[in-house]
């Protein structure tokens, strides 16, 4: 059984495969996690690179929506239970090294995250019957 430190560092991985499967940190985080899985056997590596291209497959023809939120749900459950399967396998110095890998494979994901910005501009607007105590410019930044 993992401590739980382990399975938050399983699920974080799980989320970090998802959320970078369709952007620029997929190449690093696809080859990583095959690397991780494939525990250095070169036909494990390739069968984990198949899993991970499904994944992204699966991620590109859900659509938009409830439908992709529903297919990223399981996704992150599958990695999530794939990486604690291998975690449990593992003699503790090696969990520590495969924690190590996946926590900075989390976090390559998190730097390359793409910044979402609104920009609102209400200059020369009017507001009739409205809750709007202000004008101006508004700017909003979400790093994800």
């Amino acid at each position: 059984m993992l401590v739980e430190g382990l399975i938050a560092v399983a699920a974080a991985g799980g989320g970090a495969i998802v959320q970078a499967a369709g952007t620029d940190a997929w190449a690093g985080i696809r080859s990583g996690v095959a690397r991780i899985l494939g525990r250095g056997e070169a036909g494990r590596e390739r069968a984990e690179l198949e899993r991970l291209d499904q994944t992204r497959a699966e991620l590109e023809s859900a659509g938009y929506g409830d439908g992709l939120e529903r297919v990223q749900t399981v996704l992150v459950t599958r990695w999530q239970t794939r990486l604690e399967m291998l975690l449990e396998q593992l003699t503790e110095a090696e969990r520590q090294g495969v924690a190590a890998e996946l926590r900075a494979l989390v976090e390559q994901v998190q730097a390359q995250a793409p910044v979402q910005s609104t920009h609102n501009d209400f200059s020369n607007a009017t507001f009739t019957d409205s809750q709007v105590l202000g004008s101006g410019t508004q700017n909003n930044t979400i790093n994800r």
